[in-house]
C-alpha cells in the first residue's frame, strides 16, 4: 500500500511533555501525490502551504504540516520536495515515515531521512516538530481494519522494530537530536492489548479520529463532540500518560449519509 493522497485537517496537541514544544499547532495533512496518482512536486507543497496559511478566518493559525512519508514522489529514496517548500514558506513539519510498504521501502524512507540532514541542515531539522514511523497500520492489520478492506498494513512488532530503527538514526545524528518519535493510529488499534508495545516505544501518540466514520454510535454532527472525546480518551487511557496529539479529524463537507451522520 502507498502513502495517502487525502489533504485533510490536523490539529496537534504539543504542549506539556516536550519544552521545545510549548504550543499547538494547527496544519494539514499532505499526502504525495494528487488523487489523479500524479505526484506532487515543490511547487505544490509551496502553493497549498502558503494559501493554508493565509486561510481567511484563521488568523494564520495553519502554519504546520503533516507527511505520511519523506521520499519523493517518482523517485526511490530522494528527499520529498515538501521540506524545500517547507523551509521557503516557514512551515513546521510533522515528518511521516511510510510503514506499509515492505523492509525495502522503510529503508528508502531511511535513506530519505538521512540525506535530507545532510542536504538542508538545521534549515530542515529545526522545522521537525515530531517523525511518525506509520499511518494507520495498526489499524490496517486488525480484524476491524481487514473487515472494512482497508489496505495493507503492519503488526505491532514490525513498528516496533521500525521505531528502534528511527530512535538509532535520531541518537546518532546531532541536528535531529532530541526529536520526538511517535506513531499514528485510531482508538480502536491503540486499545488493542497487541499493540501496548508500540505505546511503550513512543514518545507521543498520534491519534486520528473522524467521528462521522463511527457508525456504531450516535454519530450525527450533533454527537460529534462528545463522539471525538470519548474516542481521544480511550487513546489517552493507554498512553500511560504521554502526550497524545491529534492528527487527523474533521467532518466530511460532501459524503453519502452513515448512519446518523
Amino acid at each position: 500500500m502507498s502513502p495517502p493522497t487525502k489533504l485533510g485537517f490536523v490539529l496537534l496537541g504539543l504542549s506539556g511533555v516536550f519544552p521545545s514544544v510549548n504550543a499547538q499547532l494547527q496544519g494539514f495533512n499532505y499526502g504525495a501525490t494528487f488523487e489523479d496518482g500524479s505526484c506532487r512536486l515543490g511547487s505544490d507543497y509551496a502553493g497549498a502551504f502558503s494559501s493554508a496559511r493565509n486561510l481567511a478566518g484563521t488568523n494564520g493559525g495553519f502554519i504546520s504540516a503533516r507527511l505520511y512519508t519523506t521520499i519523493q514522489c517518482g523517485t526511490s529514496n530522494a528527499p520529498i520536495s515538501a521540506i524545500q517548500a517547507a523551509i521557503d514558506t516557514d512551515t513546521s513539519l510533522l515528518l511521516g515515515l511510510w510503514a506499509s510498504g515492505g523492509d525495502a521501502i522503510f529503508d528508502n524512507e531511511i535513506a530519505a531521512l538521512s540525506s535530507a540532514v545532510a542536504q538542508y541542515g538545521s534549515g530542515f531539522t529545526d522545522r521537525i516538530i515530531g517523525i511518525s514511523v506509520g499511518s494507520e497500520d495498526l489499524y490496517r492489520s486488525s480484524p476491524q481494519g481487514i473487515a472494512n478492506e482497508a489496505g495493507v498494513g503492519v503488526e505491532s512488532a514490525t513498528i516496533v522494530r521500525y521505531i528502534q530503527r528511527v530512535r538509532q538514526l535520531v541518537d546518532q545524528t546531532p541536528l535531529l537530536a532530541g526529536k520526538p518519535i511517535g506513531h499514528v493510529d485510531t482508538w480502536t488499534a491503540w486499545v488493542l492489548p497487541e499493540n501496548a508495545p508500540v505505546a511503550s516505544a513512543v514518545d507521543w501518540l498520534g491519534h486520528n479520529s473522524f467521528p462521522y466514520f463511527e457508525d456504531t454510535l450516535p454519530n450525527s454532527i450533533h454527537e460529534a463532540e462528545i463522539v471525538f472525546f470519548n474516542a481521544l480518551g480511550a487513546t489517552e487511557g493507554v498512553s500511560g500518560g504521554k502526550e497524545v496529539w491529534v492528527t487527523e479529524t474533521g467532518w466530511p463537507h460532501c459524503e453519502l449519509p452513515l448512519h446518523m451522520g
